[in-house]
């Protein structure tokens, strides 16, 4: 499956330090050590409907930590999925009426022209799981191999007794885990499973739904095992950094972890575990299901410039949760405009000091918060000062793009 268009990124001085980020299973703030490629695996959006700001929000995170990685001095293999084959999306196209290639197809063009207009890295492998059904049920297989999976009337489940590590992802208790599998795409009541939280790997083909010729029988993936199956192929195991939404952590994340552990018999999936808050819109949660979502591609329409949502985004840190308003939006118009009228002056205070801070900032665990407050500090002055070193305005504008990806 294609990408979409990457931006230019122009090189800055000298390179930046180490990354640290918070690592969800430690709980801890970990400073990342990839060797001259840092690989990034983050999950993609299930394309039923457009990409709305939670995701935006999500994906901003881990487009900094590309850019931060590539500042420090390293190359980034970063491989993002697509789930164009899921029970929501077939559920919205016989709602609406239409084939669900279609949707998923029409969905994934604007989320590719959402981030595209964002200035979102894009990543080197952008994966469905249509294209990666046999590589899905090669994964599968091996699973059953090595003892993980049991058939189940047709289907194939995961063995949660198969994983001795299983719940060192999310630290959660058995009775979290079952709850959060229930109310999250899972069956936990299903009879004749060993386990309430054994999980669909494989779903036999049933009627009206799409299905595969593979060496399972007919039938297409379980959530969880494409995630797995794809990070595996395309990066390998232990990998730099898996992201995601925080409601992935379970179980998503904790089940795919799981998968790649047994069927390889190595540890860890990945180094590190980064996971992103929430964004609100009127007291709850922004979700597809809720229905209270503000679209990227709707705020393009309207004339909105995708520079004043990438700023109203970087206003949060990514760990913590917060409510879009309209005056996100506007604080975001204003701060570029001054930004933009800095970096046309002629000459501004040296922007070398500014560099290192925003450079710092970023380093600890992504703090685009203390990022823009630096910009800010630096823009107020150069807008009082209006004298200063002729090169300063242009070491701003790159500082912004390359480290926060605003194009001024």
């Amino acid at each position: 499956m294609r990408s979409w268009p990457a931006p230019e990124i122009v090189a800055l001085p000298d390179n930046g330090g180490p990354l640290s980020v918070h690592d969800t299973v430690t709980g801890s703030l970990r400073t990342t050590t990839p060797g001259d490629t840092a690989r990034m695996y983050v999950c993609g959006i299930t394309p039923y409907d457009a990409a709305h700001l939670g995701h935006a929000f999500t994906y901003l995170t881990f487009d900094l930590v590309n850019r931060v990685w590539r500042d420090a001095g390293h190359a980034v293999d970063y491989v993002q999925n697509t789930t164009d084959v899921d029970d929501p999306l077939l559920e919205r196209a016989e709602a609406t009426g239409q084939d669900w290639r279609a949707l998923a197809e029409h969905e994934i063009q604007v989320f590719r022209e959402d981030m595209e207009a964002l200035r979102i890295l894009p990543p080197r492998a952008f994966v469905g799981v249509v294209e990666s059904i046999d590589v899905i049920a090669e994964f599968v297989g091996r699973l059953r191999e090595a003892g993980a999976a049991y058939d189940l009337d047709g289907d194939v489940y995961f063995s949660v007794a198969a994983s001795s590590r299983f719940g060192e992802v999310s630290n959660l208790d058995r009775a979290a885990m079952l709850e959060l599998f229930g109310e999250r795409g899972g069956d936990p009541g299903r009879p004749g499973k060993k386990d309430p939280l054994d999980w669909l790997l494989w779903r036999a083909e049933r009627p009206g739904e799409p299905a595969w010729d593979t060496p399972l029988g007919r039938g297409r993936p379980g959530w969880h095992v494409e995630c797995s199956a794809i990070s595996l192929r395309e990066l390998g195991m232990g990998f730099d950094l898996n992201g995601g939404g925080d409601d992935l952590v379970f179980p998503h994340h904790e089940m795919g972890a799981a998968e790649a552990r047994c069927a390889t018999g190595t540890h860890p999936h990945a180094q590190n575990y980064a996971h992103v808050a929430m964004v609100g819109l009127d007291g709850e949660k922004m979700s597809k299901s809720r229905g209270n979502l503000v679209f990227v591609s709707r705020l393009r329409a309207q004339g909105v410039d995708p520079m004043e949502i990438r700023l109203a985004l970087l206003e949060h840190h990514y760990r913590t949760a917060w409510e879009w308003t309209d005056d996100s939006l506007r604080a975001a118009r204003e701060r570029l405009a001054r930004w933009r009228a800095a970096a046309a002056l002629g000459a501004a205070p040296d922007a070398v000091p500014l560099l290192a801070r925003v450079r710092a900032a970023l380093a600890d665990d992504l703090d685009s918060v203390a990022a823009l407050a630096a910009v800010d500090e630096w823009v107020e002055a150069a807008l009082a000062a209006g004298t200063g070193r002729a090169d300063a305005p242009a070491l701003m504008r790159d500082i912004v793009d390359t480290l926060l990806g605003v194009e001024l």
